[in-house]
């Protein structure tokens, strides 16, 4: 792994696409089949497929066949991957801001 390279890359590229972004938030709180998530894009089915396929590739989405429909879940973990990356910078900023509180009191 390189400076560059980290676990979360391909799913802080998967969340830069305002639909990809769009379809987690359908399929947040149940997995849903693919016919109901396409329905609430103006965009062609395949290309909603595309935008699944990224989405399960970055682990942000889980899928499993019931039947003759494919469904989507979301996998938190990798959101918990990404938020824990993003938090280093929270955190680092909120103890140097701890330390000057402390300082001027």
């Amino acid at each position: 792994m390189t400076l560059h390279d980290s676990p979360s890359d391909a799913v802080f590229r998967a969340l830069a696409d305002p639909t990809r972004r769009a379809i987690l938030e359908s399929v947040a709180d149940r997995a849903q089949p693919v016919h109901l998530i396409a329905e609430r894009f103006d965009i062609s089915r395949p290309a909603v497929s595309r935008h699944l396929k990224v989405l399960e590739e970055a682990g942000l989405l889980a899928h499993r066949r019931e039947g003759k429909e494919n469904l989507y879940g979301l996998e938190r973990e990798a959101l918990a991957e990404a938020r824990a990356w993003l938090d280093r910078f929270w955190s680092s900023r909120l103890n140097t801001l701890k330390q000057l509180a402390e300082r001027n009191t």
